[in-house]
């Protein structure tokens, strides 16, 4: 029976093996045999630029090897006949075409309109949809352009290690001074955009506050369905089966596969 399934928000770490583990392990028996596999951004807590991949022998943190294995391990995915797409997240937003060439996957634009059992559903990683929260905003405008991209990658490999560092930290002290509904979605943002690209079901992560929340779009009903952050011991994904029905599960991890 075809299946898609959607994932987000796994924040993978050289600091946290348990959870690449974890996710390996996920890969190789619960995704194989799946007809797609959706990343919706921030499969990694950090991507510092994919010449990650040349310095395997020279780490970094250990950045290099955890994304060598990453990309091996979703390359042998795809080579058994699973299609797989990535999409940026704000942690890993240089995520470029060489990784998903070494993965076997594809980039996926934010937001992406997909049709299923040929009802229109609409995937975000949805740190867009936080209008709110207008300093990250503001952080995300800088982040997607092309020219500062550009500037940060030409910085050497230890400079973009140290940034990356110091904007997660930047990160964490702004989101403990935050009230909690400036972290989450803008409804009338939601409603907008879900209108915007004809669709009654938007799928996104980024949040962290897994859930399906029933809402009306020129009163017609919806929903938007929010993926969860993957833990060491637990994960979320979303299926789609042949009748075109997204269902969020949340599920147990092995974390020791070998």
């Amino acid at each position: 029976m075809s299946s898609t399934l959607m994932i987000a928000d796994l924040h993978l770490d050289p600091a946290a093996p348990a959870m690449t583990d974890g996710f390996l392990d996920w890969l190789e028996h619960r995704a194989r045999g799946a007809d797609a596999l959706y990343i919706l951004g921030d499969l990694f807590e950090a991507w510092i630029g994919d010449d990650l991949l040349d310095h395997v022998d020279n780490d970094p943190g250990g950045h290099a090897a955890l994304a060598m294995r990453v990309a091996q391990a979703l390359r042998r995915l795809a080579d058994a006949g699973t299609a797989i797409y990535l999409m940026h997240g704000n942690r890993d937003f240089l995520l470029g075409h060489r990784f998903a060439s070494a993965a076997g996957a594809k980039l996926l634009s934010d937001p992406a309109l997909l049709r299923f059992a040929d009802q229109p559903v609409l995937l975000m990683h949805g740190d867009s949809l936080c209008t709110r929260d207008e300093a990250y905003m503001r952080f995300r405008e800088q982040a997607r352009n092309p020219a500062w991209q550009e500037q940060v990658l030409a910085m050497p490999l230890a400079d973009r290690v140290q940034l990356a560092a110091s904007l997660r930290q930047q990160s964490g002290e702004a989101t403990s001074n935050k009230a909690e509904e400036i972290m989450d979605v803008t409804q009338e943002e939601v409603v907008r955009t879900m209108r915007e690209h004809g669709v009654a079901t938007l799928i996104h992560g980024h949040t962290h506050r897994p859930a399906t929340h029933d809402l009306e779009v020129d009163d017609t009903p919806a929903r938007r369905i929010v993926l969860g952050d993957w833990q060491p011991d637990t994960g979320w994904e979303v299926e789609i089966g042949p009748d075109g029905d997204p269902v969020l599960r949340h599920f147990p991890l092995k974390t020791n596969p070998l």
